[in-house]
């Protein structure tokens, strides 16, 4: 339960500091995608800067769900991010959400309780084998130059959906290292072990280069190209970690059947929210009056 707890709390601020970043980094000019200058140009927004805030709050909020939960149980939590932001803007913005985003919060949690309920990861251990990370990191960084390649040769929502497809592997892998780092404290080992560790360090490197590519995914086009990308691929890819990486085991078989009806409520949920203005982090029109 404290995992389950602690990765909702992550999605709530996963899920708000996405629509404020979204809101910054679509004011950014195209000169300035894939560059450097992209951050520098950001850093100058307090909008952006609050959604960085929450960001951290986010990085501690996964650690602590990492450190008690299976990784192919946490991750795929955050697929609720967008509907629980959406959620929170329509108060804040006083505007009721429409009954088609209603139906995206249903498909979207209802695929996810049909998902993990189909899979039911179970098992595995708390730490890696060093040398099994190697093969690993090698798959990842080719998968990750191969997204960034094909995204440097499109434009627009085809990028957008690439570069949140490899922001969503560099968040992944995140996670999988920073799970293996903190377990290292559980293991009695200390927090010298911990900040000793090759792993905590690498997960910082991981997580610049995840929020990089989920910037410039932001920039290059709409919410609705980027998001589905972002949230699937997260929480697929971090399975996929867990069960190799790991040792988590998950149903197959038949079972294969109500999982992609999960993944295909997900993916229509994820598209339908993506659509709404508060998910973009403008202000909904205002009502007519006469």
């Amino acid at each position: 339960m404290i995992s389950v707890l602690f990765a909702v709390l992550t999605a709530i601020s996963n899920g708000s500091a996405s629509v404020l970043q979204r809101r910054a980094a679509s004011t950014v000019p195209d000169s300035h995608a894939l560059r450097l200058s992209l951050i520098g140009h950001l850093l100058r927004k307090p909008v952006w800067l609050a959604g960085i805030g929450l960001v951290m709050v986010a990085a501690v909020c996964q650690a602590v769900a990492l450190a008690t939960g299976p990784i192919a149980v946490v991750q795929p939590i955050f697929v609720i991010e967008l509907p629980i932001t959406l959620l929170i803007a329509s108060y804040v913005f006083r505007s009721a959400l429409p009954r088609t985003a209603w139906y995206g919060v249903a498909a979207v949690t209802g695929g996810l309780a049909l998902g993990l309920g189909s899979a039911a990861p179970t098992g595995g251990s708390q730490t890696v084998d060093g040398v099994s990370w190697i093969p690993a990191l090698i798959v990842t960084a080719a998968f990750e130059a191969l997204l960034i390649t094909a995204a440097r040769r499109t434009r627009h929502n085809t990028r957008a959906a690439l570069l949140a497809l490899a922001a969503a592997c560099a968040y992944a892998v995140t996670a999988a290292l920073l799970k293996d780092a903190v377990a290292r404290i559980e293991d009695g080992a200390g927090f010298g072990t911990f900040f000793s560790s090759w792993q905590l360090y690498a997960t910082a490197v991981a997580g610049i280069g995840a929020l990089f590519l989920l910037q410039n995914a932001l920039q290059a086009g709409s919410l609705v190209a980027s998001q589905p990308m972002l949230t699937l691929g997260d929480a697929l890819i971090s399975i996929t970690y867990g069960v190799t990486l790991f040792g988590e085991s998950v149903r197959t078989g038949w079972w294969l059947i109500p999982e992609l009806v999960a993944v295909a409520l997900i993916t229509v949920g994820c598209v339908e929210l993506a659509r709404s203005p508060l998910a973009s982090g403008t202000n909904p029109p205002k009502p007519r009056t006469h």
